[in-house]
């Protein structure tokens, strides 16, 4: 009986059994002739339907990428235009020093406050917050020391306290306290008001502002008696770096200007800020004089003024009034912390770490000068069409035009792109985001060379089996080519012939028969081309001239034969250049037909050189109607050397580049001193054949000379022993 299989084995192999199926489902769906076909196309329009959901979506990290450019324009076209209407009194680390650790007591702020207010400032922010009351306050004291003495109660109680003093002070400039909004209730939470009156035009602003639902800021007590509260919160990125802030923003169901915003409302003596709104949302903020122009949310990107780093003072010199006379008449004052044991620093676009009060008076700069930078709500949709286009073409380009070239083309469209958004900000303080479309472009280009590449590489994998599957009939052919010329071995003494191919099927044959005690016939041809076809056609000549040789007809016969046989094989466009002869090795005597071959060579003894040309066309151009049509010609060779060869020796390369050509071969047979046909063709094929890695065209020579008309016998090999008598002898 078998053993029950467990819930989870039974599981386990379901899952690989539909691991399976899926994988076998998507193999065919992939190897689909449609798919595999268009499979580039389908993966690039995948890919960039990826891409703009993303950036719809736009989640942080696309946000942080589209950032790099942004930022990247404020670091090469740095901002230094010099602020006289800003200071920025600094809690440093000699202000430190002089008054100890902070918070310090609310009377050091009070004397602060009353300096600067003598020379008739625009008005006075404080970046701290003030959310305790002052320890060194009558009332702190008596909880602090738990004071029970009635007489020392009623003395400290008749003290004015600190926070009574600075709320005074407060009361009597023109100060702006910070708020801050918060998602979490926490100390220092109220439900607090705001100075300004915001009113809308248009539309409610709540509706689009940033909207907290707890603010934490100052005491009761002294943000009643300030001229104003501004909200100090900014709209940070995953890599805390401040580019941007709200000019409105809703707390607690409340409307709240920026620090910033309400600075420049006190220092302009106005009540109210009036808000703009069209059906997208918030238009642009007014105060009178000023437009400031938003976005819909009402927020701004910040352009930072380095020159606003020479625009500090210390706190102490301040509380010592060592400053000079109007140093402080008509000027924004912003209070904060540089003070590194403070932590009030933030990053900033630059690429510096500066301190929060800094942002601030760069938003103030910016507002003043109305030169801050701008972010149209529907430049995003033009990115996004424009992102796409660009794809598109940088997809087509990488199909059509070659790596070498379409590389340096994207890369240089990329340059283009970048320039076009430094000239936008430089001469319209926009911001235009090239980062995510640029990455875009890039992955959709680099998609389109890596699919190019997986099918051309495919396509050179297939040609490559073609390739090698055509060698392998080439060498086939060749094969069955070497065994259609004959061994005559036995004929060297009087005949010698040898072929050289170009390439695996030689367009070059030459063939010897004894047909009689004393009768030869022989041929040798070239085929016009090359390859398989040009080795088929002369095979088809060769077995016609063999046949026709064997029934020992006369030469005339024989050409007439395989000239009009050729023509009814239908070998378009092709024929065939030859010699046919036969002859009498002992008589001397030979007879020729040359067929529109090279002229044969002879010569004597003595070396003398003539050559004799062709009579006759071509075989296979014209079809003979008689025998007449072909004649021959008889000479008597028993003194001389015949020889002919193929265009492939006349026209065939020396090792310096130059024409071997008939002298070439007149030039062998002047230098040898014993001349034999296989000493004379051996010579001449290796002269040729000297080592280039591919030669010109195919090489056949022949040669017949009779001083020596013998045939050589073979010896005949005797077979090995069987297997068992070897072993037996053994």
């Amino acid at each position: 009986m078998s053993e029950e299989k467990k819930p989870e084995e039974i599981k386990k192999n379901r899952f690989k059994e539909f691991f399976e199926i899926s994988k076998e489902n998507l193999n065919k769906f992939i190897t689909h002739p449609y798919i595999d076909k268009n499979l580039n196309y389908i993966s690039f329009t995948i890919i960039l339907l990826i891409l703009i959901i993303i950036r719809i979506q736009n989640p942080e990290f696309v946000k942080s990428i589209s950032s790099i450019s942004f930022d990247s324009y404020q670091k090469i076209f740095k901002y230094n235009e010099k602020q006289d209407d800003i200071i920025i009194v600094d809690i440093d680390e000699p202000s430190l020093a002089k008054f100890g650790q902070f918070p310090w007591g609310r009377n050091v702020f009070s004397k602060i406050l009353e300096n600067i207010n003598k020379e008739n400032p625009k008005s006075i922010g404080f970046d701290i917050f003030f959310s305790e009351k002052d320890k060194q306050s009558p009332e702190e004291i008596i909880k602090t020391y738990s004071i029970e003495d009635v007489n020392i109660k009623n003395a400290l109680q008749s003290i004015e306290g600190h926070d009574e003093k600075f709320q005074k002070t407060l009361k009597e400039t023109k100060s702006v306290l910070a708020v801050f909004g918060s998602l979490v209730p926490t100390k220092g939470t109220y439900n607090r008001k705001g100075k300004a009156r915001i009113f809308a035009k248009g539309g409610n602003v709540k509706n689009y502002v940033y909207n907290y639902k707890y603010s934490l800021g100052s005491i009761p007590i002294l943000e009643k008696n300030s001229k104003g509260l501004g909200s100090i919160n900014y709209i940070t990125q995953s890599d805390a770096v401040v580019r941007s802030l709200p000019l409105i923003m809703v707390f607690n169901d409340k409307l709240f200007p920026s620090f910033g915003l309400e600075m420049i409302r006190i220092g302009e003596k106005k009540r109210s800020i009036i808000t703009n709104l069209n059906d997208n949302g918030i238009k642009n903020i007014s105060i009178k004089p000023y437009v400031f122009n938003t976005d819909k949310n009402s927020l701004i990107w910040v352009k930072y003024n380095r020159s606003i780093n020479n625009n500090y003072i210390s706190a102490e010199k301040v509380f010592d009034n060592n400053f000079d006379d109007n140093f402080f008449k008509d000027k924004y004052v912003l209070i904060g912390a540089s003070a590194k044991g403070l932590f009030d620093t933030v990053k900033i676009p630059t690429g510096e770490t500066v301190p929060g009060v800094q942002v601030h008076a760069n938003v103030i700069d910016n507002l003043l000068k109305n030169n801050f930078l701008k972010r149209n709500d529907k430049i995003f949709i033009f990115e996004l069409i424009v992102s796409i286009l660009i794809s598109i073409i940088a997809f087509v380009i990488s199909q059509r035009i070659k790596p070498k070239y379409s590389l340096s083309i994207i890369f240089i469209g990329l340059i283009i792109i970048f320039v076009i958004g430094l000239i936008i900000y430089k001469f319209r303080s926009e911001l235009i985001d090239v980062s995510y479309p640029m990455i875009m472009i890039s992955i959709t280009f680099l998609t389109g060379l890596y699919f190019r590449f997986l099918q051309e590489n495919k396509i050179a994998l297939q040609n490559l089996q073609k390739e090698a599957k055509l060698l392998k009939e080439r060498e086939l052919a060749g094969g069955v080519q070497k065994s259609l010329f004959p061994d005559i071995s036995a004929f060297e003494n009087f005949v010698y012939a040898k072929n050289i191919p170009a390439r695996d099927v030689s367009g070059d044959y030459f063939d010897v028969m004894k047909v009689g005690p004393e009768e030869y016939y022989f041929t040798l041809a070239d085929v016009s081309g090359k390859g398989v076809k040009a080795g088929m056609y002369m095979a088809k000549a060769s077995s016609i001239f063999r046949t026709l040789s064997n029934l020992k007809f006369p030469l005339e016969r024989v050409v007439f034969g395989v000239n009009n046989e050729i023509i009814e094989a239908k070998f378009k466009g092709m024929f065939v250049t030859a010699v046919f002869g036969k002859f009498n090795p002992i008589s001397g005597d030979l007879t020729y037909i040359n067929a529109g071959h090279e002229s044969i060579m002879l010569f004597d003894k003595s070396k003398k050189i003539e050559f004799i040309e062709s009579d006759l066309p071509p075989i296979g151009i014209m079809k003979y109607f008689a025998e007449s049509m072909v004649k021959s010609n008889t000479i008597n060779i028993k003194d001389k050397t015949f020889v002919v060869y193929t265009d492939g020796v006349t026209e065939g390369y020396l090792p310096n580049g130059e024409e071997f050509g008939a002298v070439g071969v007149e030039n062998i047979v002047k230098e040898m001193d014993i001349i034999t046909p296989k000493e004379l063709v051996e010579k001449v094929t290796s002269t040729l054949n000297w080592g280039i890695p591919k030669l010109r065209d195919d090489i056949t020579c022949m040669a017949i000379n009779f001083d020596n008309p013998t045939e050589i016998e073979k010896k005949k090999k005797k077979p090995p022993p069987p297997k068992d008598e070897k072993k037996r002898i053994d």
